[in-house]
């Protein structure tokens, strides 16, 4: 089974529903795919995916940020920074938007 791997930080929002989506640089994730939701090597429960939309950084909105569970867009894109390092407008990610489901 394919997993989605998420920094410790993210249980809370993943596991209240606070973060329905996450931005990833390259995936293999297709909507309808079944992944497990990992969050600090925890099992969070499992996801269905429901889309999965490449944008440019330029192209990422407030409300982006805010299903990504962010206050903001310059919140988001300062995390962003943090895991990948340099990213410019024109860089193209993935948002995957998730719905947890039972196994």
């Amino acid at each position: 089974m394919k997993q989605l791997n998420f920094k410790k930080e993210y249980k809370d929002a993943l596991q209240s529903g606070r973060k329905v989506t996450t931005i990833r640089m390259r995936t293999n994730l297709k909507p309808r795919d079944i992944v497990e939701i990992i969050a600090g090597k925890e099992s969070c429960g499992y996801a269905l995916i429901k889309s999965v939309v490449r944008k440019k950084i330029s192209e990422i909105s407030d409300k982006d940020a805010r299903r990504d569970g962010f206050r903001n867009r310059k919140a988001l894109l300062k995390a962003l920074r943090k895991i990948y390092g340099k990213i410019t407008p024109e860089t193209n990610v993935y948002i995957i938007r998730f719905e947890k489901v039972r196994k």
